[in-house]
């Protein structure tokens, strides 16, 4: 994940919210010779099935920080495959104010929020610079029933998806604040291991503001509760880099408060 989760090539131009044309020397990389397939494919395919994975992945398409890959409200026609960067996830209240509803990394398959109604229910806006896999639902669906690891997998998916929205919704409906941003934290540490990646320094792609909205905080609350947590000697940060130096102190601080 080069950076933590980040992207390793030259910045790309900003062009406002336009998703980036994808250069002829920026072709796909199949499945088959992606470092990221045990990620986000099933390690049981064999060199065929992949092949035939292959077949169906679009270009990889490249965005650049507040680029949108799809919007709230439109019409679901693939899944993505993070491949570099990070995305969030947002839904829009009627006030107008934004709600996080999820950060997700490298390796990691976004939209699959649109499967049931067929169109997408939030927005999935770049962090960073980024590059995702295109897979076409309709193609991937057909070959997963030709495929049943591959059919399994997604259901693995759509099962791993599940259970994170009923761990935020534990998260928010029985732990105080800097309950919560500790599990954010070790949750992170967590999935950048995962990703052969330090689980115990790495760079916050997102504000102070959206892990507060994220966590059902405010901006201020979640600045105390890092102070605390650095006062405490548990962490280290230093603006958006952050040092977990006591992995096992953040696991005890959980459920000490009450």
């Amino acid at each position: 994940m080069t950076n933590k989760g980040g992207i390793s090539a030259s910045p790309l131009p900003k062009a406002g919210n336009v998703q980036q044309p994808v250069s002829n020397s920026r072709l796909k990389i199949a499945c088959s010779n992606c470092n990221l397939r045990e990620l986000c494919l099933p390690v049981n395919l064999s060199m065929g099935e992949i092949r035939q994975l292959d077949a169906i992945s679009h270009l990889k398409r490249s965005y650049v920080r507040g680029d949108y890959l799809y919007r709230s409200g439109g019409k679901f026609q693939s899944l993505y495959a993070i491949y570099r960067g990070s995305f969030k996830t947002q839904v829009l209240h009627e006030d107008g104010r934004e709600q996080v509803t999820g950060f997700q990394m490298i390796g990691e398959i976004i939209g699959l929020d649109a499967i049931c109604t067929e169109h997408h229910a939030c927005d999935a806006v770049a962090l960073e610079n980024s590059e995702v896999c295109e897979l076409p639902f309709n193609k991937l669906e057909a070959l997963s029933r030709e495929l049943p690891s591959l059919q399994r997998h997604l259901h693995k998916i759509m099962s791993r998806e599940i259970v994170r929205d009923q761990g935020i919704m534990l998260l928010l409906g029985s732990m105080r604040a800097e309950e919560r941003l500790a599990v954010f934290l070790l949750s992170l540490s967590q999935r950048f291991a995962a990703r052969g990646l330090s689980p115990t320094q790495f760079q916050l792609r997102m504000s102070r503001q959206e892990i507060g909205s994220y966590l059902g905080l405010k901006l201020e609350t979640v600045s105390r509760a890092f102070s605390h947590f650095q006062n405490s000697g548990l962490i280290s940060v230093h603006t958006r880099s952050v040092e977990l130096i006591d992995l096992p102190g953040l696991r005890a601080f959980i459920g000490k408060q009450h």
